[in-house]
C-alpha cells in the first residue's frame, strides 16, 4: 500500500485539480433556468423562485425535476447542495429557504424539534453499500473487510453527511469502527465528494448511496447484508421559513407525484414505499 501521509496529499491534490477544472461545487446554491447566463444569485432572487436545500446525493434526479417544474409551473428552483447536516445549519442560522430535502428522515426530527419544518412526504429509500475500483483490488467483500489492515478506506463525516452518520452507526454495531478508524485516509461531507475519491483511485473502498453507482464501470459494487445495514427512507417538506408555502407545497406534491417519482426511478432510486423496505416504516 502507499504511504497513508502521501495518499491523503494525493487526494488533496486530486480535490483542488478537479475543483479547478469544472464549475461544480456540493455546497452551491445553483438554478438550471439560469445555467451559462450572467445572473447573480441577487439577481436570481429578485424573480419568482423557490429555495430548496437538498442533499447532494440526490443532485443528478432534482436538477431535473426543477427543469420539469419550471416547464409547468413557471417557477425557477434554486437548489443548496450539501451534507444534510450542514444544509440544516444553515436553515437554522439564516432563516430563509422554502423547502428541505435531507438524505434521511433522521434530520427531519431535528428539524421538527427545532420548530424549521412545516410537513413533509417520504419520496424514495437510500441503500448504502460499498464500492471499490474497478476490480477490487483490495478483495473487499463483506463490511468486515473494511477493518483488514492493508484497507484504506474512505467514509463520509458524519458531523456533515447522512451517509457518515450511517457509516459510524453500521461499524460501530458491527464492533470494528475504532479498527476501520485507524485506516480512514480521508472523511468527506457529502457522499457525491465519496465516489469522486474511488474514481479516481484513492482509497481502496468506500460507502455510498446505491444510486450514485449503479451500472457504472469505474466501480466495483458489493452489497451490505441485510442484517449489517441500514437503509433510509428519503423524506422532503415545506420550511417553516418559507415566504412562499403555496408554490412549496405545490414543488412537494411535485416531487412525490408520477412525474417526480418517474425521475428518481430513472436515477435508480427505489420509490417509497416498497414492500420490501416495508420494517423501515418509523426510520
Amino acid at each position: 500500500m502507499v504511504n497513508k501521509k502521501l495518499k491523503i496529499f494525493s487526494i488533496l491534490l486530486c480535490c483542488i485539480l478537479f475543483l479547478g477544472c469544472i464549475d461544480f461545487t456540493e455546497n452551491a446554491i445553483t438554478d438550471p433556468d439560469t445555467v451559462g447566463d450572467n445572473v447573480t444569485l441577487d439577481e436570481q432572487a429578485g424573480k419568482a423562485s423557490l429555495l430548496v436545500y437538498c442533499g447532494a446525493g440526490m443532485r443528478k434526479p432534482m436538477d431535473e425535476i426543477g427543469e420539469l417544474f419550471k416547464e409547468e409551473y413557471g417557477i425557477s428552483v434554486r437548489y443548496n447542495y450539501a451534507g444534510a447536516n450542514t444544509l440544516l445549519t444553515q436553515i437554522e442560522l439564516t432563516g430563509e429557504g422554502d423547502v428541505y430535502m435531507p438524505g434521511a428522515t433522521y434530520y427531519f426530527g431535528i428539524a421538527s424539534e427545532k420548530g424549521l419544518i412545516d410537513n413533509f412526504s417520504k419520496v424514495a429509500y437510500h441503500v448504502p453499500v460499498i464500492i471499490t475500483p474497478a476490480g477490487n483490488p483490495a478483495k473487499i467483500s463483506t463490511l468486515d473487510d473494511l477493518a483488514n489492515d492493508d484497507v484504506d478506506v474512505i467514509l463520509g463525516d458524519p458531523q456533515a453527511a447522512a451517509i457518515g452518520v450511517l457509516c459510524q452507526k453500521m461499524l460501530t454495531n458491527k464492533g470494528i469502527y475504532e479498527q476501520v478508524e485507524e485506516d480512514v485516509i480521508a472523511k468527506s461531507a457529502t457522499v457525491n465528494e465519496l465516489v469522486t475519491y474511488i474514481s479516481l483511485g484513492q482509497a481502496d473502498a468506500s460507502i455510498v448511496w446505491e444510486d450514485l453507482v449503479r451500472d457504472n464501470e469505474n466501480f466495483d459494487v458489493i452489497e451490505i447484508s441485510e442484517e449489517d445495514n441500514i437503509i433510509k427512507i428519503i423524506p422532503i417538506g415545506t420550511l417553516n421559513s418559507s415566504e412562499n408555502k403555496e408554490t412549496a407545497n405545490d414543488f412537494v406534491q411535485f416531487i412525490v407525484s408520477d412525474a417526480g417519482r418517474a425521475v428518481f426511478e430513472e436515477y435508480g432510486f427505489a420509490l417509497y414505499p416498497d414492500e420490501k423496505y416495508a420494517y423501515l416504516e418509523n426510520n
